[in-house]
């Protein structure tokens, strides 16, 4: 089963599933276990109901450690799989890989967003976004090619 202690003795293939290094993803796991904490109260149920039993009782979790459950997001987040090909080495079933993602994925949004490492979604920021003044790897626009109609005159044309 694929869980941070089989992974933190490997950094290539963690670097590879992630997309963080060992240091890089400890800078997020206290930011992620924070916002975890608010997202998902202990003294409530995880629909927002008052617990009328203690925290802690009845079946465990899927992901019982705050570290396995920011590696499951970060993997899917990474390599963007089929949820049936992301739960096979996690042992989740596709309706649970379905509900984990949709659980955690808010979570890690919102740790990302505390960290000042969230995406930017406005692209005319990028160019003076904090990362990228940062000395972060060179950016690059994800799009198509397209066939564009073009005026016949050279001037027009070089203009554009």
């Amino acid at each position: 089963m694929l869980t941070y202690s089989t992974l933190q003795d490997r950094p290539r293939e963690f670097l590879a599933a992630t997309g963080l290094t060992h240091g890089e993803f400890a800078r997020v796991l206290p930011a992620f276990a924070a916002a975890y904490a608010v997202r998902y109260p202990p003294d409530k149920t995880w629909e927002g109901k008052v617990r009328h039993r203690q925290s802690g009782g009845g079946a465990k979790g899927g992901l019982p450690q705050m570290e396995d459950k920011l590696l499951f997001i970060l993997v899917y987040e990474k390599t963007n799989p089929l949820q049936t090909m992301h739960g096979l080495p996690c042992d989740r079933s596709q309706p649970q890989t379905h509900y984990w993602i949709h659980h955690l994925l808010p979570v890690l949004q919102h740790a990302l967003a505390t960290l000042g490492m969230a995406p930017e979604r406005d692209a005319s920021r990028v160019a003076t976004s904090p990362l990228a003044r940062e000395g972060a790897p060179d950016l690059a626009v994800d799009g198509t090619e397209r066939r564009r109609q073009r005026p016949t005159d050279a001037a027009q044309q070089k203009e554009q």
